[in-house]
């Protein structure tokens, strides 16, 4: 671990992620999980990480969290064939990954280099989910962009 600045809790069973910490990755490829987001998860087996659509990124899910966005598609025509691909796409770009005894997953080659991580990892907390960068995209932690805040304060009727 090279900082550990993040955050967690827990709303309603559901983990909230907070904060900024940086990781390597070890020689296995594999990264320890920040100990408050672990916690926040309740200590989960596993975990999903899944390709972003907008940046180039990965998400960390809770299994609450998939859960609940499962339960939404559930509610879609799976005889569409439509609906089927787009469901395939989020499959195939999504994995279900088990936490070993020290909280350490192994992101496919695959999604790594997709968020062209090699060997520092920067985790940020998104509040419903955790974003995995690779260090050198992200950056160092920053100082508090207070115009940002406020303006994403304000667009989510936060």
């Amino acid at each position: 671990m090279d900082s550990e600045a993040t955050e967690a809790g827990t709303l309603r069973g559901e983990a909230v992620f907070t904060g900024f910490a940086t990781y390597a990755l070890d020689s296995k490829r594999r990264v320890t999980i920040p100990s408050g987001w672990r916690d926040a998860m309740g200590g989960p087996k596993y975990v999903f990480v899944m390709a972003d659509p907008h940046e180039p990124c990965l998400r960390l899910l809770s299994e609450a969290r998939m859960q609940a966005i499962q339960a939404k598609l559930r509610a879609k025509r799976f005889a569409d064939p439509a609906v089927a691909a787009k469901l395939r796409v989020i499959g195939q770009n999504t994995e279900q990954l088990p936490l070993d005894v020290q909280g350490r997953i192994r992101i496919s080659d695959r999604l790594l280099a997709f968020a062209g991580i090699k060997g520092k990892i920067a985790f940020v907390g998104a509040v419903t989910y955790g974003e995995i960068w690779a260090a050198e995209a992200r950056g160092a932690e920053t100082p508090v962009d207070q115009a940002a805040l406020s303006e994403a304060l304000t667009a989510l009727d936060f």
